[in-house]
């Protein structure tokens, strides 16, 4: 069978060519950007998802981009298997949920804050992994300094553990309140798609 990328593809084009467009551009890059202050103050909601629009330079872009790849085929060939054409609508809704809900807590905690934003796809990119874990629990993650295959489950909860304590620690500049939340949501949104996916997930993993 075909492999079914379309969505995939397409929110690749669209952030890299609005990342792009923002490097050069830094009045459209501070326009779009999360700024939780923006938001509640100056009621520009549209910062909840258009953040995820742009990026903080080319490493950060490319690095989303290839794990958006790398972990996309997967989600939507198996959502198209379950549910046939509406897999696009819900695998839209899983990214771009991702995107929004991946951001509530920075918001409630930094919606006095003035100074605070945050740019890239992370969250809906983990939301998107962590749907693949869920999917196909089989998969194994190759990262590049290990070279056996982590198990998809075993990953997923080493991450969620490093996401909590690093933002915690609270030591570098990379949102991984983000990562976190955007992981929990793909987690809770694919199994609410379709609750037996949740026993099955059980099943391939004991």
């Amino acid at each position: 069978m075909p492999k079914i990328n379309n969505m995939t593809y397409f929110f690749i084009a669209i952030t890299v060519l609005i990342s792009i467009y923002a490097f050069q551009r830094r009045d459209i890059f501070d326009k779009l950007k999360f700024n939780a202050y923006a938001i509640d103050k100056h009621k520009e909601w549209y910062r909840f998802f258009s953040y995820g629009l742009i990026h903080a330079d080319w490493m950060h872009l490319l690095i989303n981009m290839f794990v958006l790849y790398s972990f996309g085929d997967v989600v939507e060939l198996i959502l198209k298997l379950h549910f046939g054409v509406k897999a696009y609508l819900y695998y839209a809704l899983l990214y771009i949920g991702g995107i929004a809900f991946s951001t509530l807590y920075d918001y409630g905690k930094h919606k006095n804050d003035s100074y605070y934003n945050a740019v890239g796809a992370s969250g809906a990119v983990a939301a998107v992994v962590f749907s693949s874990i869920v999917l196909y629990p089989q998969g194994r993650i190759f990262l590049f300094f290990i070279p056996i295959g982590i198990p998809a489950p075993v990953f997923g909860i080493l991450y969620l553990i490093y996401s909590a304590y690093m933002s915690k620690k609270n030591i570098d500049n990379i949102g991984h309140n983000a990562h976190f939340t955007g992981s929990i949501y793909g987690l809770l949104f694919t199994i609410a798609l379709k609750p037996s996916l949740f026993i099955d997930f059980i099943h391939n993993i004991f």
